[in-house]
């Protein structure tokens, strides 16, 4: 009973449902008395034998029993073990008018939060407080377990990504020396055999491009591509790609942006965001064959502790949300699973890759972002992007390469160093066609000797990254205390830590990536040798873009 003057809603979610176990009406009134001064309002139902109680665990199921230990061809050991197959987590209190010691323990044992004798039926109140506090103590602790777990699998399919690119990084670092070989090759040949041959060479070539693409694509993944970020506006480049994602869907799919109008800032490439878009797009229209509904959008979110908690790799912090929303066919558990993984594909065969969702996965990560996905079979899939608000960016405000036209040949000389035989051949060959006195090294160690050993004035030292007992970082610094003039360029497959830093090339480092074709090797040469000293600015060229 509440006090004159006060009042109080009781919501449903408030009230207890109580199951009274019990032959003897005036036996239940007193305990329900005494249920109420514990819990409060509570809905109440009162039974007498065995059947009336299974269909009240199944109709009425109650968040507490309160039993009887005696009734007519019905005990509370009965009982107790009915609950425990029907609802174990539901506490079972027992109530007795005589109960000795042994038969105290027996129910115990059997799994009774507690017993109460009839002659100290005030007892259960704290009895019920006492269980009520119990169960809310393991319902936490099954909940933290849960969440645990959840985070546990997360963190698995997270190191198990991890792994997966670090292993397509090295094949794709390894695959790009061998396609800068055959382009370069394909090409040479070109030049000198017949219209027939020159055209199987054009067939060589224009496959080894397409091989060059997947590589890209590995790397994307893997987070070891080259960057070029920005201050980024997402509405510009869903509206600038509206017109081509129409194109992509067709007319059997319908298509709409919602975007938000005050949309911050972040920091991305450009190329790399538009690759991402098309990518989950074009995901989308695949999985909606008899046509469908298509909703790209982006909005400002705030992601709490709590909400970052229950995803591993985020934090919380002020983000900047899009969203590509499909009514497709949606995916099962395995299949979201793996949809990252590279190479794992539901399309027939030949109809697919397995690289685009991998891609998407690697750019969004490498950006500083996070992709979460949400499907059920039938109803469709959402995929949600986080890529952190920059506040500080203004939009437009990033360097851009200049665009003046780049004289290819020259005279002077450049220091080669590849650990690659027949890559190091490939660039000698092409700067020594462009004009340029060529001296080659297979190690930073062979590279360094031949200058103590040669007072030869050296230009340009064009050098690998990733190479054995030296990187090229290391050889260039060690060079250039001997040779304060020398210019470098770094070439590579894939992205070092010793070269840049989250992807993203130092303001004067020059790099060139594998493979690279003829026009972006002495491009980016003869760049690198003009430009002045007090006018350093970061240009990437021949990566990997034909």
């Amino acid at each position: 009973m509440m006090g004159h003057g006060t009042s109080r809603t009781i919501s449903m979610h408030d009230v207890k449902r109580v199951l009274i176990v019990e032959d003897l009406p005036t036996d239940a009134e007193l305990a329900q008395r005494e249920i109420t001064k514990a819990l409060g309002f509570c809905e109440f139902r009162r039974v007498e034998n065995r059947e009336e109680y299974l269909s009240a665990l199944s109709t009425f199921e109650p968040e507490l029993i309160v039993s009887d230990f005696q009734l007519p061809q019905f005990d509370g050991l009965a009982a107790l073990r009915l609950a425990l197959e029907h609802c174990p987590d539901v506490p079972f209190i027992v109530v007795t008018g005589s109960m000795n010691e042994d038969t105290a323990v027996e129910c115990m044992k059997a799994g009774a939060w507690d017993y109460v004798i009839k002659e100290h039926l005030k007892r259960l109140s704290s009895a019920i407080q006492s269980a009520m506090e119990r169960q809310r103590v393991s319902e936490e602790r099954k909940r933290a377990q849960a969440d645990r777990a959840a985070l546990e699998e997360q963190l698995r399919m997270s190191q198990k990504m991890e792994a997966i690119g670090s292993l397509a990084g090295g094949v794709a670092h390894d695959f790009n020396n061998l396609l800068s070989v055959i382009l370069n090759y394909a090409g040479f040949a070109q030049e000198d055999e017949g219209d027939q041959l020159r055209d199987d060479l054009l067939q060589v070539k224009q496959a080894a491009e397409r091989a060059a693409t997947l590589t890209r694509q590995l790397l994307a993944f893997s987070r070891k591509q080259l960057m070029q970020p920005e201050a980024l506006d997402l509405n510009r480049i869903a509206a600038g790609l509206e017109t081509m994602l129409r194109r992509i869907l067709g007319e059997d799919i319908e298509f709409r942006q919602v975007l938000a109008p005050d949309l911050s800032v972040v920091w991305a490439d450009p190329g790399q965001i538009e690759q991402v878009l098309m990518n989950l797009v074009v995901n989308a229209r695949d999985a909606m064959p008899q046509g469908g509904e298509l909703t790209v959008e982006t909005s400002n979110v705030e992601i709490d502790e709590a909400f970052a908690a229950r995803h591993v790799a985020m934090k919380s912090g002020s983000y900047v949300q899009l969203a590509v929303t499909d009514t497709g066919c949606g995916m099962n558990q395995a299949t979201i699973d793996r949809i990252f993984e590279p190479f794992f594909t539901t399309k027939d065969q030949g109809k697919g890759t397995g690289l685009g969702l991998s891609t998407v996965y690697g750019i969004v990560t490498q950006s500083g972002g996070n992709i979460l996905v949400h499907s059920e079979p039938g109803n469709g899939t959402t995929f949600k992007i986080y890529l952190p608000q920059d506040p500080s960016a203004i939009v437009g405000s990033a360097m851009k390469s200049p665009t003046s036209t780049i004289q290819y040949k020259g005279t002077e000389t450049i220091l080669v160093v590849e650990d690659e035989d027949a890559l190091r051949e490939v660039a000698r060959r092409i700067l020594e066609s462009a004009g340029y006195c060529v001296v080659t090294a297979r190690d930073g160690e062979e590279a360094i000797a031949f200058c103590v050993r040669h007072s030869l004035a050296i230009h340009l030292l064009l050098t690998d990254v990733v190479m054995p007992r030296m990187s090229g970082r290391v050889l260039a610094e060690r060079l250039a205390k001997m040779r304060p003039s020398l210019r470098v360029i770094y070439m590579s497959g894939y992205t070092d830590d010793a070269i840049v830093h989250h992807g993203a090339l130092d303001i004067e480092t020059h790099f060139v990536g594998k493979p690279f074709t003829v026009e972006a090797l002495t491009g980016k040469v003869r760049e690198v040798l003009d430009e002045s000293v007090t006018n350093r600015k970061n240009h990437i060229i021949g990566s990997g873009k034909y």
